[in-house]
């Protein structure tokens, strides 16, 4: 696998929108309730818009009441950073890509359990690749927890039934 080479300022600034260049890259908030993903409810995995590092998964999301997409744990502990942020008068956690170095949201100790965390997102800082699309698109490796949930069934198992 290669490794992710950050584009410059200049190609990101084409490649996203100027909302998901001012989320990611400045550390923006989108607003809530009138994001893309604060009301999602599809299956599949979201992955950090910048370098398609997968993040989240739908299988850990849950209505937090905030307006943006919450999350109680990350996929992978080691892909995505935290790191205080005391920006606009607040202690926080910031949540970062560990590739990419995308600012993509906060995470709180007020979720559910059996984390107690809420990984609070910025839809903007996301793309959301469908279960049914995760195989082909080089995310066969997350399948397993929707398989176990009983919402995928491999190919090669569909066809040994026929």
């Amino acid at each position: 696998m290669q490794t992710f080479q950050k584009p410059p300022p200049d190609e990101l600034k084409q490649k996203l929108t100027p909302m998901q260049y001012s989320v990611t890259q400045r550390a923006a908030t989108e607003p809530a309730f009138h994001n893309e993903f604060w009301n999602y409810h599809k299956a599949g995995i979201y992955v950090d818009i910048v370098s398609g590092q997968p993040l989240f998964s739908s299988l850990d999301k849950f209505d937090s009441g905030c307006g943006w997409p919450s999350f109680s744990r990350a996929l992978a502990t080691n892909d995505v950073v935290e790191r205080p942020d005391h920006s606009a008068g607040m202690e926080r956690i910031e949540v970062r890509s560990g590739a990419a170095d995308s600012h993509l949201g906060h995470v709180f100790n007020d979720g559910p359990g059996p984390t107690g965390l809420r990984y609070c997102i910025n839809s903007a800082s996301l793309r959301f690749i469908p279960l049914e699309q995760m195989e082909k698109a080089g995310f066969g490796a997350y399948l397993e927890p929707f398989i176990k949930a009983g919402l995928y069934k491999p190919k090669h198992v569909e066809a040994s039934k026929r």
